[in-house]
């Protein structure tokens, strides 16, 4: 009886294990033009990219009515960031908006950057779809205006 339990016990851990494995980016819509939570938060920085800071875009996009949970915003310095693998370095200035909860699968920045592609090609390369434990984002959406670019992982749609 003991050694049957056991043998129950070692396959439950070992497909606990397999359920939190790291996703397959591939799979992420990254360029998508459907009306997605990212897409639609992708427009709200494009519209305002070129007159506001990206504190005051970061704000406005956490009081989106998209957003259907406790948003945060705050400043960020290089080095490791919530979603990524390696350390974020390439970017001057930089702000986060994400869940006050940490089990909702959304991440997003905004940054300043001398050279916005080198930043995007870094972000890209680095992003882990996976990050938050076993929640997994849908979407990676990436934009550039002038010298800003946005960056945010979450789900397709957030539902009430």
């Amino acid at each position: 009886m003991k050694k049957l339990l056991a043998l129950i016990l070692a396959i439950i851990t070992v497909m606990s294990f397999a359920a939190c494995g790291k996703g397959n980016a591939d799979e992420a819509t990254e360029e998508a033009t459907e009306a997605t939570l990212g897409n639609g938060l992708a427009e709200v920085f494009m519209d305002n990219a070129e007159e506001k800071s990206i504190m005051e875009i970061a704000e406005e996009i956490s009081t989106h009515p998209s957003i259907l949970f406790s948003c945060m915003t705050m400043e960020v310095e290089p080095g490791f960031l919530a979603g990524f693998d390696n350390e974020i370095t390439n970017f001057t200035k930089g702000v986060t908006f994400a869940p006050m909860i940490g089990s909702i699968a959304f991440v997003g920045y905004i940054f300043e950057t001398e050279d916005a592609d080198a930043l995007i090609t870094t972000l890209k390369e680095n992003a882990n779809m996976r990050w938050n434990i076993c929640v997994e984002a849908e979407e990676m959406i990436v934009k550039k205006s002038g010298n800003k670019v946005f960056f945010v992982m979450c789900p397709k749609n957030i539902e009430e």
